[in-house]
């Protein structure tokens, strides 16, 4: 792809556009940069792209005139059903997103791509971990936080992109094709930006939309949904299942999992696994056909699977004080994630939850709680609307607070011996922080206080 000379429009100025400006100034692109912010906001980040000149920088609004663009690159938080993005497209304009970006400048790396609603970081660190431990060059990227592009001029065709895809991602391929895809399970989540079902499970498919028969399609059994998209993919599917032998895949029998792709090989009892968890257990499955499918030694991934410690804001451990457990789970963004969550464990729990209002559905989550949750704590834009629905299921220790230290404090001050301080909130982090990264940093800084 010869961008020199080309105007480049440039929407939204997150993490991953901050990369995207640079590669594309190296590339000799005529940049524009687009972010309703204004730059009062954006300081920061536009001290950090003092070293580039002659960008062109529209902030605080979207363009109007748009007729000389050559390209667009959309960051993954703009909605492509914005007006002046529709407006690009209907006028013939090339709208692509970072990652397909990034695959149409790269040297043909194995790509690996890994979605979700929920375990999709998780899978992608292992898988990583197994890929690195058998000693291929290999990069852990996309939404797990590091950019796919920032890859482009170290990796190579030997070099293996195990990519975390979110929906949003996913929207703005175009010929991006994976080696490896995975789609882990689909629950509801981002109708705020999706507004249907249907197009959320629409971006998730796009991950195999371009794959072939010499590609892998690795797919949730268990999850109807996701296994009703087999017959739309021209890939070789593998399926994994916790609960149904499953021809030709990765499968659970008497407690050992079972690989059964070519020969059947006992490969792990379920209990040497070092996640704790029924979701975990299939994001491991699907690491295992992965890495087997990529002919990864199997003494390699075994090993992993027996020792990984999980990831930061994934149900993490922080402190057991006066034998109360406290526990970061600030990924879990959505109510599938959190009732996964509150699943794993056998103690009582404190649940902190709300945040930003996705328009999810808590119908479920609070259902499941009464047989896990013993008080709810709740905080941000969904409060009131999570206790609406827990008064509705029989909850009556709820108690609604104004921040994080407030949410630890009541915790700790509620908590008795043999509790779990469970910090799952089932929303997005935006309406009090900047990411679920920031929000679980606080939540470990208060608890970490506590005398």
């Amino acid at each position: 792809m010869d961008l020199k000379g080309k105007k480049v429009l440039l929407v939204g100025l997150a993490k991953t556009g901050i990369s995207t400006i640079k590669h594309l100034d190296k590339l000799g692109a005529s940049i524009i940069v687009n972010d309703i912010k204004d730059e009062n906001k954006l300081r920061n980040i536009l001290d950090e792209l003092k070293s580039i000149n002659d960008i062109k920088y529209i902030l605080g609004h979207h363009p109007e005139d748009v007729d000389d663009i050559d390209m667009v690159v959309v960051s993954p938080g703009v909605p492509l059903d914005l007006p002046f993005i529709l407006k690009l497209k209907n006028s013939g304009k090339y709208i692509i997103g970072e990652v397909e970006l990034a695959f149409k400048l790269s040297n043909n790396p194995i790509f690996i791509g890994i979605t979700g609603t929920n375990g999709k970081t998780t899978t992608t660190s292992l898988v990583g971990e197994i890929f690195s431990r058998a000693k291929r060059d290999t990069y852990v990227v996309g939404n797990i936080g590091n950019p796919v592009i920032d890859t482009i001029e170290t990796s190579s065709e030997e070099s293996v992109l195990v990519t975390e895809l979110s929906s949003f991602q996913l929207e703005s391929i175009d010929e991006f094709r994976p080696k490896v895809s995975a789609i882990l399970n689909i629950t509801e989540d981002h109708l705020n930006r999706h507004h249907t079902m249907e197009k959320y499970i629409e971006a998730k498919a796009n991950i195999f939309m371009n794959q072939t028969v010499e590609d892998f399609c690795v797919l949730n059994y268990d999850d109807e949904v996701v296994k009703s998209l087999a017959d739309k993919c021209n890939a070789k599917v593998i399926y994994f299942s916790r609960t149904k032998k499953v021809n030709g895949g990765v499968y659970l029998e008497n407690n050992d999992i079972i690989i059964d792709i070519d020969d059947k090989i006992k490969f792990l009892n379920k209990d040497d696994v070092s996640l704790p968890g029924g979701h975990n257990l299939e994001n491991c499955m699907a690491a295992i056909a992965i890495a087997y499918v990529c002919k990864i030694d199997l003494e390699v991934t075994k090993d992993v699977l027996m020792t990984f410690k999980g990831v930061e804001h994934r149900q993490e451990f922080v402190r057991n004080l006066d034998n109360v457990i406290y526990v970061n789970d600030s990924k879990g963004t959505n109510p599938d994630s959190t009732i996964k969550a509150i699943q794993s464990y056998d103690r009582p729990i404190i649940l902190i939850a709300g945040g930003m209002d996705k328009g999810s559905n808590f119908d479920e989550l609070l259902e499941t709680a009464k047989s896990y949750v013993k008080s709810l704590v709740l905080l941000g834009e969904t409060a009131s609307n999570i206790e609406n629905c827990a008064k509705n299921k029989g909850f009556n220790d709820i108690h609604i607070v104004k921040d994080m230290e407030e949410a630890v404090k009541t915790s700790y001050e509620i908590s008795k011996s043999g509790d779990i301080v469970l910090l799952s909130p089932a929303c997005a982090s935006w309406d009090m922080y900047e990411s679920f990264e920031v929000r679980g940093k606080d939540f470990k800084d208060n608890v970490n206080n506590l005398k």
